[in-house]
């Protein structure tokens, strides 16, 4: 806000008084008065706008009129500039047609800020991660979590044992810690981590200080640490599709996820 100061009060001129003379005497006495006003102090100066004294000569005819004297304008402060505030982020039509439950927006969302702003050569987006989140488990089965993104039923993939075509066989790492099983791993959570993976990508995104593959704010962290992991830069198509097959390494499912990132 610029400085304001209040303007200076202009003095008043004095009133030049005629005296009754005799008639000899005028012509000296006005020339004795406009030397005397000529070599007073400049403060007495008034400004150009200022109406001129009548002139000396006629000064027996009729009074000098004082000079207007200039006063003072009120200085109004200038109101403050309004603080610029941050406009909240637009909840996307994803979300308000129910295609993303807005909690498990959310999640993605501040998922795909916190790696922005740590990671920027990433480049990845929040919807990447909605499409995995989509992919894996509907997300959450459409939102079954509470406000702070805790599941409300932990959600498990199958066992790892061979029986089901298609799967590895993964023996436990993890002591039954995060599936519950001592003997086989399975795949936990929203977005379907296996326990030996989750532990050396695991991620606080909730910020209670607990990572929790069964928490969508975690999960979603978690996710995006592990598709940007080896300096990839996900704007890149041929490096984003590096990254989500080592999701599942499968071109389908890379397409799949693709696709409904493309859609949101």
């Amino acid at each position: 806000m610029g400085k304001h100061s209040a303007p200076k009060r202009k003095p008043r001129s004095p009133f030049a008084l005629v005296a009754l003379v005799p008639i000899g005497l005028v012509a000296a006495a006005a020339t004795a008065e406009a030397g005397h006003q000529l070599t007073e102090s400049p403060t007495s100066q008034v400004a150009d706008n200022t109406p001129t004294p009548r002139d000396a000569t006629d000064a027996s005819t009729a009074p000098v009129a004082a000079p207007a004297t200039a006063q003072p304008v009120a200085s109004t402060p200038e109101p403050p500039a309004p603080v610029p505030s941050q406009a909240p982020e637009a909840v996307p039509a994803s979300v308000t047609t129910g295609a993303i439950p807005k909690i498990n927006w959310e999640a993605y969302h501040a998922a795909g800020s916190k790696l922005a702003q740590e990671l920027p050569g990433c480049g990845i987006s929040w919807q990447l991660i909605a499409g995995i989140g989509r992919v894996e488990s509907t997300h959450a089965n459409n939102g079954k979590a509470d406000a702070t993104g805790n599941l409300e039923i932990p959600i498990l993939g199958p066992v790892l044992d061979g029986s089901l075509a298609g799967n590895n066989v993964i023996h436990d790492t993890d002591g039954g810690a995060l599936d519950g099983d001592p003997d086989f791993d399975r795949a936990v959570g929203p977005m379907q981590f296996l326990p030996e993976t989750w532990k050396h990508y695991a991620e606080d995104g909730n910020g209670d200080g607990v990572a929790d593959p069964q928490n969508l704010f975690d999960a979603a962290l978690t996710t995006g640490r592990y598709l940007c992991d080896g300096n990839l830069d996900l704007r890149d198509p041929a490096q984003q599709v590096t990254a989500v097959l080592r999701y599942n390494n499968s071109m389908d499912y890379v397409s799949n996820v693709r696709g409904w990132a493309q859609g949101y």
